[in-house]
């Protein structure tokens, strides 16, 4: 679990996204897209998820990118070429079903960018026709544009400050799209709220549409019952029943409500320990 190579990949006003490879021979054996692992960098801290970006078998290698934001992720951020984890497991979560749905649509914001690469790469090597659209605060903290442009029919970047690509939001630009040629499968990761909105816009045209959710995990393997989400009136476990599930089935505001349970804590902490 030795980190082989680190690289800072985005840097805006102090806020750093870091790519990691990890040495994880088993792991990279079995990881497909849509995947993730969970990440200990201590014996005293928290369990962390994150997606398998790629996976070299050959070389038993895996890559992590994690932005910083709480504490575990700060400490992560920290860690050097050569340091190891003190623990990781998976690959957790079901794997993306990967088919020839025709046109896709991959929606990411933020983080979430490393999170559809392996998916997009996976939905074009299976025949479809993919279109990715990418949002970031600003073109600082875009990344993996060309890795995607690489494994995409279409690609098209929006910035909220408008430093690259178009001034505005992903939805901004899956609307346009939607409302000049439709599509038949929607697929978005990021922040709550975008994925709510995208949610909400691809349901009044009547579009199959998948999200990967970001719900906190204590256990990960559907012990603790801290990742559950309500979808379709029934209640699930993100690790176990997800990542992956039908954004228009989902009760967006108890994701969000549970999902702030502790941004205070996890403020103060960082301040104490001055990350």
């Amino acid at each position: 679990m030795q980190i082989v190579d680190k690289e800072v990949i985005a840097k805006y006003q102090g806020q750093k996204i870091v790519k990691l490879k990890v040495e994880a021979a088993e792991i990279a054996q079995k990881a497909k897209p849509g995947q993730f692992v969970v990440v200990m960098v201590s014996d005293v801290g928290e369990r962390t998820p994150l997606t398998i970006v790629e996976a070299d078998k050959e070389k038993g290698f895996i890559t992590l990118i994690v932005q910083e934001a709480g504490l575990t992720t700060k400490l992560l951020a920290k860690l050097k070429t050569g340091d190891s984890l003190y623990a990781l497991s998976g690959p957790l979560g079901h794997p993306t079903k990967i088919k020839k749905y025709g046109k896709v649509i991959l929606v990411a914001g933020g983080v979430g960018i490393a999170e559809i690469y392996p998916v997009a790469k996976a939905f074009k090597e299976a025949g479809n026709y993919v279109i990715t659209i990418l949002g970031a605060k600003n073109k600082d903290l875009l990344i993996l544009e060309d890795k995607l442009k690489e494994v995409s029919d279409e690609s098209y970047v929006t910035t909220d400050d408008g430093s690259k690509g178009k001034k505005g939001f992903v939805t901004d630009a899956l609307r346009l799209l939607l409302s000049k040629e439709g599509a038949d499968l929607v697929y978005a990761v990021g922040p709550i709220i975008m994925m709510e909105k995208v949610s909400k816009l691809t349901l009044s045209q009547k579009i199959n549409t998948l999200v990967s959710l970001n719900a906190l995990m204590v256990d990960a393997t559907g012990m603790c019952g801290c990742c559950r989400v309500t979808v379709s009136g029934k209640v699930k476990f993100t690790c176990v029943d997800g990542p992956e599930f039908e954004a228009h089935n989902i009760d967006w505001q108890e994701l969000a409500m549970r999902n702030s349970m502790y941004e205070s804590s996890e403020k103060h902490i960082c301040k104490l320990k001055k990350l």
